[in-house]
């Protein structure tokens, strides 16, 4: 925790102070600022795995989505992993629902059965756009930090500037994965149409 009142004070998380980012805070304190068993990840990438579950209690998904009660809500990563083991400890025993949470690593997107939430990092050369195009339909919120990602047809972009993490948020990919965010969300980003 202390690493948490650390962030929150230094000006490169500044956004951590606002009033509309609240919603973030209790959440971050639940999670754990280190990787005992492999090198830890950036603060960035801690942030936007803490980021990514927070997603799934902001996000409302078609009832087809869930198909069984105890269907989990999978968080998936395509390409290369920034997290570590970051992302799977934040996650780990949590539910939203009564649906669990389940992180799956991807090295390819015809790996990709069900996805509820996918963070894409793929290399450089691999085809952004033709990813998202088979993700379409799908009920998968995209998210991604790449240059470009909403122009692309990703859902939620990352952008850091200023040492600052904002969102970006293409309301029209949104609408056609048939997904619905909170009000709460909705404030916290830019909305890109």
């Amino acid at each position: 925790m202390e690493v948490l009142r650390k962030l929150i004070k230094a000006k490169q998380f500044s956004w951590l102070r606002s009033a509309s980012s609240a919603i973030l805070i209790p959440f971050l304190l639940l999670t754990s600022w280190s990787s005992p068993n492999q090198s830890a990840p950036s603060k960035e990438y801690q942030l936007k795995a803490v980021f990514l579950f927070n997603f799934t209690q902001f996000t409302t998904w078609p009832p087809h989505a869930f198909p069984e009660p105890e269907t989990p809500v999978i968080i998936g990563v395509l390409g290369n992993n920034p997290f570590g083991n970051y992302l799977s400890q934040t996650v780990k025993g949590e539910t939203i629902n009564g649906h669990p949470l389940v992180i799956r690593y991807y090295k390819k997107v015809e790996d990709i059965d069900a996805c509820h939430i996918l963070f894409i990092n793929l290399p450089k050369g691999i085809g952004t756009k033709e990813v998202l195009s088979n993700l379409k339909n799908k009920n998968t919120l995209t998210v991604g930090d790449a240059p470009d990602f909403i122009g692309q047809g990703g859902i939620i972009q990352f952008v850091t500037s200023d040492h600052k993490i904002r969102m970006k948020i293409n309301m029209e990919a949104t609408r056609e994965a048939d997904l619905t965010f909170s009000a709460k969300l909705l404030r916290l980003a830019d909305i890109v149409n």
